[in-house]
């Protein structure tokens, strides 16, 4: 079943580039970029979408882009559960999207989120779509983050995440280390800057270590 929500007062509260760019003044450090990604961008995280998806966690909601595009697609606003940390982007998302599950809080706390706000109730998550700026970020935070993120995913949920690089952000070190595996999706040439798309997963099986001769004979 189709659902289509628009954005609660849409048109008549504070321009969402505006709002953004005034967070990035404040911290440039924890807000990924000078403006919100645009249309283009969001199409691709959402082509990225498994087919059946229901259930989706947002990383890092900003004013709210691919929030609407997952609307649009057909995601429910009672199955999409939105995480921002910034109080001001927080506060402007529960006024444009009134029915749909925002939050303030950090993504490295995500299972305790699902759970304080019963999100969990009817099963794991489908998927987890990150605008986060797992680039930017110290290997020890992108750990963390990812590993939130699929202890409320089935198994066969996915992230997808978007960044400014030509290459995964997370390094391949830390995702052996989570039994995860990446793959490159769409390239937005008309975002500003252009953003690539990466979608992880779980490894179908972990790598096996070599057994040495002695260690095989009991010595």
């Amino acid at each position: 079943m189709q659902h289509s929500a628009k954005p609660a007062r849409e048109g008549n509260g504070p321009s969402p580039t505006l709002t953004f760019f005034r967070q990035w003044l404040k911290n440039p450090l924890s807000v990924a970029a000078l403006s919100p990604s645009g249309k283009q961008l969001a199409r691709l995280m959402v082509r990225e979408l498994p087919a059946q998806t229901q259930r989706v966690v947002e990383l890092g909601g900003g004013t709210g882009v691919f929030t609407q595009a997952m609307l649009d697609r057909g995601i429910a606003p009672e199955n999409l559960f939105v995480v921002e940390l910034n109080a001001e982007l927080h506060k402007f998302l529960q006024n444009r999207f009134a029915a749909v599950n925002v939050v303030c809080g950090d993504a490295r706390e995500l299972p305790a989120l699902v759970a304080q706000a019963g999100f969990d109730r009817d099963g794991a998550v489908d998927a987890v779509v990150s605008g986060l700026g797992l680039l930017s970020m110290p290997r020890s935070l992108q750990r963390d983050i990812l590993r939130a993120a699929f202890d409320v995913l089935g198994p066969e949920g996915r992230m997808v995440q978007f960044t400014y690089g030509p290459v995964s952000p997370v390094p391949r070190e830390t995702l052996d280390e989570l039994g995860l595996t990446v793959r490159r999706g769409g390239f937005a040439w008309w975002n500003i800057p252009p953003a690539s798309v990466f979608i992880y997963q779980r490894a179908r099986s972990r790598p096996i270590a070599p057994v040495r001769a002695g260690e095989r004979n009991g010595a």
